[in-house]
């Protein structure tokens, strides 16, 4: 469902608004709590009415010119005369705000649980002195520390040290130990040999303060700095001294439910997968049925991706953060389905509410009886995804993944338009798919099947697609299993490829060559053959390169006896980045394999083009699909970028021959960058070198049947060719007929010459 612009930022508006009142609200309760202690001491100090007693101290802030909550500390601070009256007293004296410790122990005592009260200490009091991260541990009857509360640590950590053991030598049990805080600047060169430390480093200031209440340690404190201090100020240390106790009273010393242990796995496993997650609880009525989703944990990215602090999130109803999530279709109407099912499924959310926010595509799956949200980067996803799948329909390729674990079933967007459904059809598992061919081809579907679900190993299966609308399409496809660390297959990963056209061709071809094979005009038929099949598989380009400055010229050869069909390709065509792809091949052997090779080294080259690769990353990657997709294809190629705005070329090779620069009527070789053939071994790197044109150079391409001839070595056959190219060019086209003509090949090999010519 598309939902207005206006209306979403009239909605984001309105949760920025909410958002701002509850933070102001929450600011609030510890004011009126710390107002309302004064207030009590006047009422019994001045033995009036608790409102006289307010608009008395409202007053009396008025007429010195302090605020009511500054005053009120003080009040309360010459009341009490405690330790955190003491911690004012020295805040004050170093120039800090009085008010901090009265604030801080208001907000800790209005806290529901430990997380509440570790994100008041830094809310109210320790953010002045650039304290980052809380956390509460209560001691248990076994003497081991277990994590009660905590804020700034993100799950992970917090998952790591939800229990400190006894035995285990860490700062938090030294403090129980020996009964005194430990004062940690930071810096590790100022103490060796310590013992574990929370957080990644020594490099940051820590300070450890044992939890007592009636003469005892009942839990530990621990505050962390975000770097080193040079010290603790006595106003520092009193006024953490003072608000442990605060602490200790107050703290919710009972342990944990199995159902916190649980969220505390969960979050700290979706904390090593994702730093973007939500993890949230079902928010049900009086019945029983699921009205919203509480955010119980967050990820550390979420804070940035969605514009909300971590305190903002934690605790909030979904609907109220984001409320474009509860509109029909929503994230949470499929987050209700995935609660019934158990079964994952995805969900289009603007996170942060904005219009001009990227959507993001959330994963929504169950764990216990909680959900997780998780996505990555939405504008990384729109640019790679729609690369990814423009390069799939270039090469009419369909990704697919069969998730063992869940049973679910994950394909690409290519894939519905290959086996002609649409995209929000269900995708067709291996279980089913011997259902959608050709009866004939079941039994390969089967055993390409059980090769990869039964035996675990890569398959490949070419078959009869029957599509929705019974059309039929042959289908190459091609599989792996993926294991998890411990070496268990759990999901099998590959691609549907559409080979129709290739097939056809083959079958066209095959059926062709058996006409032919008994009748007396087979050699002229062979030779008319191959021109045919020139013309359809070598077409000319999309787009004419004359309106860049080139004059292209292409003559195609093929071989003089035998098979005449090989595998000698050639391309020119201007990509989306005007620049020119010029690029020439040859494939190993002759026939239908040759044929095939050429067809997909080809292809493969024009999709990954408009990746923005220069032309020795895109080698590298034309030699990755011939090792790998297409069955033991070796071939040789050039492939190079003209820049028509500088006139220059970036090229690589493939163990091809240099190309021929005639300039002025002088014609050599360039310098060869190294790199051998494809497909030989995976990961190949090849060496990239750059050519700079003038006008009225020419620049010739070429396979070896060009030159090649079995009477003379190969360095005299390209000398020759050299003193044939070194005259005046003129005419692209009457230039390569003169080198046509001038060659003699006698190796029974296709030649295949292009001649570019800047005008």
């Amino acid at each position: 469902m598309t939902v207005p612009p206006d209306d979403v930022m009239r909605l984001t508006a309105l949760v920025a608004e909410q958002r701002q009142r509850l933070d102001d609200a929450r600011d609030r309760t510890a004011a009126r709590a710390l107002t309302d202690i004064a207030t009590g001491i006047l009422v019994d100090r001045l033995g009036c009415s608790p409102a006289e007693a307010l608009g008395h101290l409202a007053r009396l802030a008025a007429g010195t010119g302090t605020s009511l909550v500054d005053l009120a500390a003080d009040l309360v601070n010459l009341a009490a005369d405690d330790p955190l009256a003491e911690a004012a007293r020295r805040a004050a004296d170093e120039g800090g705000p009085v008010a901090s410790p009265r604030l801080a122990e208001a907000a800790v005592l209005h806290a529901e649980d430990g997380d509440a009260m570790a994100a008041a200490l830094l809310d109210e009091t320790l953010s002045l002195s650039d304290a980052v991260a809380a956390a509460l541990w209560a001691l248990r009857p076994d003497g081991a520390l277990e994590l009660v509360g905590a804020a700034g640590f993100d799950p992970l950590e917090r998952g790591h040290w939800r229990r400190v053991p006894p035995q285990m030598d860490s700062l938090q049990q030294r403090v129980v130990r020996g009964g005194a805080p430990i004062w940690w600047p930071g810096g590790p060169a100022r103490r060796r040999g310590l013992p574990p430390l929370t957080g990644a480093g020594q490099d940051v200031a820590r300070a450890i303060l044992p939890l007592s209440a009636d003469g005892g340690c009942v839990g530990v404190l621990e505050i962390r700095w975000a770097a080193g201090l040079p010290g603790f100020t006595p106003a520092v240390r009193a006024e953490l001294t003072a608000l442990a106790r605060v602490c200790a009273r107050t703290l919710d010393a009972r342990p944990e439910s199995a159902d916190e242990d649980r969220l505390l796995d969960a979050a700290a496993v979706l904390t090593a997968l994702s730093d973007a997650f939500l993890l949230l609880s079902p928010v049900r009525d009086a019945s029983g049925r699921v009205v919203d989703l509480r955010i119980d944990r967050i990820g550390r990215e979420v804070p940035r991706v969605t514009g909300y602090s971590a305190r903002s999130l934690l605790g909030q109803r979904l609907s109220h953060i984001s409320p474009q999530t509860a509109l029909p279709g929503g994230p949470l109407d499929v987050s209700l389905d995935v609660l019934e099912t158990g079964r994952p499924a995805e969900a289009e959310w603007s996170i942060a509410g904005a219009a001009d926010e990227p959507v993001h595509r959330v994963r929504i799956a169950r764990i216990f009886d909680r959900l997780t949200f998780t996505w990555d980067d939405g504008e990384r996803i729109g640019a790679s995804g729609a690369l990814l799948e423009q390069v799939q329909r270039l090469g009419r390729i369909g990704a697919w993944q069969h998730d063992l674990v869940s049973g679910r079933v994950m394909w690409s967007e290519p894939t519905f338009a290959l086996f002609g459904l649409p995209a929000s059809a269900r995708a067709i598992g291996l279980e089913e798919l011997p259902g959608h061919v050709e009866p004939q081809d079941r039994v390969t579907v089967r055993r390409f099947r059980e090769q990869l679900l039964r035996l675990h190993r890569p398959a490949f299966a070419t078959f009869r697609l029957v599509r929705s609308d019974t059309s039929v399409r042959q289908i190459r496809a091609f599989a792996e299993p993926v294991t998890d660390p411990s070496g268990a297959v759990i999901a099998i990963r590959g691609a549907y490829q559409d080979v129709s056209e290739r097939y056809h061709s083959e079958v066209a071809l095959a059926a062709t060559q058996d006409r032919l094979a008994d009748t007396e005009q087979r050699a002229e038929d062979q030779e008319r053959l191959a021109l045919h099949l020139q013309e359809a598989i070598l077409p000319s380009t999309d787009q004419p390169v004359s309106a860049f400055g080139l004059d292209v010229a292409v003559r195609y050869r093929p071989a003089g006896g035998g098979q005449l069909v090989g595998g000698d390709w050639y391309d020119a065509v201007v990509l989306p980045s005007k620049k020119v792809l010029l690029a020439v091949g040859d494939i190993a052997g002759h026939g239908l394999d040759a044929v095939t090779g050429m067809i997909a080294l080809r292809n493969s080259l024009r999709g990954l083009a408009i990746t923005g690769a220069g032309p020795a990353e895109l080698l590298g990657m034309l030699n990755n699909v011939a090792y790998h997709l297409t069955g033991g294809t070796f071939a040789t190629a050039i492939c190079a970028l003209y820049d028509p705005s500088e006139r220059s070329l970036r090229w690589a090779r493939a163990g091809h021959l240099p190309p021929v620069l005639v300039r002025d009527g002088d014609a050599g070789l360039l310098p060869l960058p190294a790199g051998f053939l494809l497909g030989l071994a995976p990961d190949a790197v090849y060496e990239e070198a750059t050519t700079s044109l003038e006008l009225g150079d020419a620049l010739l391409l070429f396979t070896d049947g060009l030159v090649e001839r079995r009477d003379i070595p190969l360095d005299e056959a390209l000398q020759e060719l050299i003193r044939l190219a070194g005259r005046p060019i003129g005419d692209a086209e009457r230039f390569s007929d003169h080198l046509l003509d001038g060659t003699i090949a006698n190796t029974n090999d296709d030649t295949c010459l292009v001649t570019i010519h800047l005008r």
